[in-house]
């Protein structure tokens, strides 16, 4: 019998590498046309010479302009829109996770909202309150942005918690409550704001990667991949949750601090997220039930599954907002709600029939 079911182990694990290989490969194509379609076009020769001869592969460097646009435009909002979608697919397959249940989504229980309130408090206000050093106009942003989201998350978990248990309705249903509640403070906000802050938020209350850099870039990565990597080494906790919470205490799971991590990291992910590119959403929602409908609801993979996945339905996202309307551009934003609205009603019309 131990031999079937290290049999089936192996199986298993073979299936997850060969996933996570075919996304990656996925992602690495997708990259390079992303790099290379726009409004002004860089055939892929010129983007892998380039590349290789920035990487010391050798000395060709494209002509002045296609350089410039790819290696000072292009390439940083590529490079974002993937840690940006990675982060989003993993922080919504922790939640899903944790929470066990289809519905739980950083938008949905306000963790954005959160996030872009406090981002906007410090956009508004922060240059004339703060005395705005150089790491502070660095961080500044992200960091308010991160607060915000874990005191939503926190509260929200805090009204649908109780003698130690969270009921999911309740949860979804104070979501929508400090939903409500961080627009009209985002709205309040706004009525001290001059007109060009005005027209960015509301570009940006859409989704928006326009305005990567490499400086933006590196914030992202500092704040958002330790995150992730921090969810991504729970899994067998979360896989141990999935039985219950009393199953998976009596298996030796500390459920405090998994909770404690999984909430901090995914405030701090979709703070971050929230603060570089606006609000983005149903990316959380949608793309950890694609990786559990196809390919099961192992933890091992939807973690890492998720953020690949989510890396790519960004970056296709964007692709397309930059392409549709060129040499205009349409908000990421209204790419991933078309995308996600229709999956979410289709979760609640089936979510009898839909079993983490």
């Amino acid at each position: 019998m131990s031999v079937i079911h290290a049999d089936i182990f192996l199986t298993k694990r073979k299936v997850q590498h060969l996933v996570l290989s075919g996304l990656s490969l996925i992602l690495i194509a997708l990259f390079l046309l992303s790099l290379s379609i726009g409004a002004f076009h860089i055939s892929m020769s010129e983007v892998l010479g380039i590349i290789a001869g920035k990487l010391g592969f050798g000395t060709y460097e494209g002509s002045g302009a296609a350089s410039q646009v790819l290696l000072g435009i292009r390439m940083p909002r590529v490079l974002m829109g993937i840690i940006i979608g990675g982060g989003l697919g993993l922080a919504g397959a922790a939640l899903q996770g944790l929470f066990r249940n289809p519905l739980v989504e950083p938008g949905l229980i306000g963790v954005s909202t959160g996030g872009a309130f406090f981002a906007v408090v410090f956009i508004v206000f922060g240059a004339k309150v703060l005395s705005m050093t150089p790491l502070l106009s660095l961080i500044g942003l992200p960091l308010f942005a991160f607060c915000g989201g874990l005191m939503v998350t926190l509260i929200v978990y805090r009204i649908a918690s109780h003698t130690g248990k969270t009921d999911v309705s309740v949860l979804i249903l104070a979501g929508v409550a400090i939903n409500a509640l961080m627009g009209a403070l985002i709205g309040l906000v706004l009525f001290y704001a001059d007109d060009a802050a005005l027209r960015n938020f509301t570009f940006w209350s859409l989704g928006d990667l326009g305005g990567s850099s490499w400086v933006k870039l590196l914030t992202a990565a500092v704040l958002m991949i330790p995150a992730s990597v921090m969810v991504i080494r729970l899994y067998p906790q979360l896989n141990a949750m999935a039985l219950g919470e009393r199953e998976a205490f009596h298996m030796g799971v500390n459920i405090q601090y998994v909770k404690y991590v999984l909430f901090l990291s995914a405030a701090m992910i979709v703070g971050t997220a929230v603060s570089l590119s606006g609000t983005i959403g149903f990316v959380g929602l949608v793309v950890p039930h694609l990786i559990r409908l196809g390919f099961g609801a192992d933890h091992r993979l939807v973690l890492s599954g998720s953020f690949l996945l989510g890396a790519i339905l960004l970056s296709a996202a964007d692709l397309l907002a930059r392409n549709i309307v060129r040499p205009a551009e349409l908000p990421i934003g209204i790419i991933t709600a078309l995308l996600g609205a229709p999956f979410f009603i289709y979760l609640i019309v089936n979510l009898k029939k839909i079993k983490l």
